[in-house]
C-alpha cells in the first residue's frame, strides 16, 4: 500500500500492527455487523499516521472491502493517508494531530459511565504522542473519574518523527508516570499476541488501563527496524521486494 501510494509511514504501521489485529481481531466488541450498534465498543487510533496497518486491518477483520487498500492515499480516495473517519466504517475519529484521540475517548468513556452503556473505548497512542500536554490532562480526568472502561494502548517503539523519543523528550521513567496518575499499568511485548490478548482482557480494578507495548520500529523488515529514516520513506520496488520476502 505505501509502496503504490509513494507515501509514509510504513515503519510506524510495522510497528504498531500486531497491537491493532488483536483489538480488532480479538477484543474489541466491533464487527461488520455492529457497526451500528451504539453500544458497541470504540477503536481510536489516535497514532494517525499508521494508517496503512489501521485500514489494512479493517479489511482484514471484513469492516472495509478488500479493494479499497487499493486507493490507500491516492488523490480523491476514501482512505487518506492518515487515518480517516469521513466515509471510513470502524474508524471513530479522524487523526494525524497528535494528542487529540485520549481526550476524544476520555469524552466516549464518560458518556458511557453516564449512561449504563457497555461501550469500552480503547485508544491507539504513539510514544511521542505523550509529550502532548492533552495526554496528561486526559490521564487525570480519567483517573478522577475511575474510568475502567477506558483502556490505552501505547505503541512503544522509542522513535518519533526525527529521533528518538528520549532525545526528543524524555518520557522515562514512562511507567512510573502513569502508576502516578492512578492508571493500571501493564508491560508488554508489542508483538506477543498472547501477552497483548491478556493484558487487553485483564479484569477491570476500578481505574482507567495503560499497556505500554514494547515494540519496533519497521518490526520485520530487517533494513527498516529501528530506524527513524522508515518514519518517513516508501520503499522502491527493489526495497519492497525484498520486504515482501523477509515478511513471507
Amino acid at each position: 500500500m505505501v509502496h503504490r501510494a509513494n507515501s509514509s509511514h510504513v515503519g510506524s504501521s510495522l510497528s504498531v500492527v500486531d497491537i491493532l489485529s488483536v483489538i480488532y481481531g480479538a477484543v474489541a466488541r466491533i464487527s461488520p455487523t455492529t457497526l451500528e450498534d451504539g453500544d458497541r465498543d470504540l477503536v481510536i487510533v489516535s497514532k494517525g499516521h499508521a494508517a496503512a496497518a489501521t485500514y489494512a486491518v479493517l479489511a482484514e477483520v471484513g469492516i472495509l472491502p478488500l479493494d479499497w487498500l487499493d486507493t490507500y492515499s491516492a488523490d480523491g480516495a476514501v482512505l487518506g493517508g492518515h487515518v480517516t473517519s469521513h466515509g471510513v466504517p470502524g474508524v471513530e475519529l479522524s487523526t494525524g494531530s497528535l494528542g487529540h484521540g485520549l481526550p476524544f475517548g476520555l469524552g466516549a468513556a464518560i458518556a458511557a459511565a453516564r449512561t449504563g452503556s457497555l461501550r469500552r473505548s480503547f485508544v491507539v497512542m504513539s510514544d511521542g504522542e505523550c509529550d502532548e500536554g492533552t495526554t496528561w490532562e486526559s490521564a487525570l480526568l480519567a483517573a478522577h473519574h475511575n474510568l475502567d472502561n477506558l483502556v490505552v494502548i501505547i505503541d512503544r517503539n522509542g522513535i518519533q518523527s526525527l529521533g528518538n523519543t528520549e532525545d526528543t523528550v524524555q518520557l522515562e521513567p514512562f511507567a512510573d508516570k502513569w502508576r502516578a496518575f492512578r492508571w493500571d499499568v501493564h508491560e508488554v511485548d508489542g508483538h506477543n499476541h498472547a501477552a497483548l490478548r491478556d493484558a487487553l482482557e485483564a479484569p477491570p480494578v476500578g481505574s482507567p488501563r495503560v499497556i505500554i507495548a514494547s515494540t519496533v520500529k519497521g518490526k520485520g523488515v530487517s533494513y527498516m527496524e529501528n530506524t527513524v529514516l522508515w518514519h518517513y520513506r516508501s520503499p522502491n520496488l527493489e526495497q519492497l521486494e525484498a520486504a515482501l520476502e523477509e515478511l513471507s
